[in-house]
């Protein structure tokens, strides 16, 4: 055997499974949502009499728990007393990539409702910029939501499972970073844990709630409240992006 053939094959013994393993399938990445709410209820003329400098940006904390097929994003539990906790949605989704299956748990104003849809389809633009999130190298993407409203996310290739906060998905790799481009609303990853969850965790729990499809039940709202400014807003918040 050649020397050259002796040098790649001990490459490859020492590189390959490095690279292997820096891919992460399953795991748990904590994420930070901060919220402007000056920016959220700007259509709300006398926002700034009711809601003061100091609740101007609440904070909220999110667990993503996942695995090669599989993922669950909620909101991490406390014991503390939330303040302003009507200024903010708070979402439970369950994915199943293999089967394109999405259930969300929503609560809008207080009520509890059930949604399933399939798996989210976004058309992401890649660009050049990259940042650093919880020590991992990320690159950022664009989606276009609307005419006016534009989405940034900031997806990291060594965690290999196409996931994201909320519903957001298709980027080759884990977005650790999202928000809107005005930064109303900023996810951020706050830790990445590399811990397998039991299957249990990443999989809802049975209800006794009547289940909407998405259509279903944003025709219901447009019903109910389409015809109120405030309705409009809500509906499009729950809808058209998160």
């Amino acid at each position: 055997m050649s020397f050259k053939k002796i040098i790649i094959i001990v490459l490859f013994t020492v590189i390959l499974p490095q690279v292997v393993f820096s891919q992460i399938t399953y795991g748990k990445i904590t994420y930070e949502r901060k919220t402007n709410l000056w920016k959220k209820f700007k259509h709300n003329g006398d926002v700034k009499e009711w809601l003061k400098e100091e609740d101007k940006n609440k904070i909220d904390m999110f667990e993503l728990y996942f695995n090669d097929s599989l993922s669950v994003f909620k909101p991490q539990e406390s014991d503390l007393a939330e303040r302003m906790s009507w200024a903010t949605s708070k979402n439970v989704v369950y994915q199943n990539y293999k089967t394109n299956y999405r259930l969300t748990e929503k609560k809008i104003w207080g009520e509890g409702f059930t949604v399933v849809d399939t798996v989210r389809q976004f058309n992401w633009k890649m660009t050049d910029s990259k940042r650093s999130i919880c020590g991992y190298q990320c690159r950022k993407a664009i989606w276009q939501a609307n005419d006016s409203t534009r989405i940034y996310a900031w997806f990291c290739s060594e965690i290999i499972p196409s996931i994201g906060p909320e519903s957001f998905v298709g980027l080759p790799g884990a977005i650790l970073g999202l928000a809107t481009e005005d930064g109303g609303v900023i996810y951020f990853a706050k830790s990445v844990e590399i811990v397998k969850p039991e299957t249990t965790t990443l999989l809802p729990k049975k209800t006794k709630q009547k289940i909407y499809k998405a259509a279903e039940l944003k025709a219901q709202l447009e019903k109910d409240f389409g015809k109120e400014k405030w309705g409009k807003a809500m509906i499009y918040n729950q809808f058209a992006i998160w």
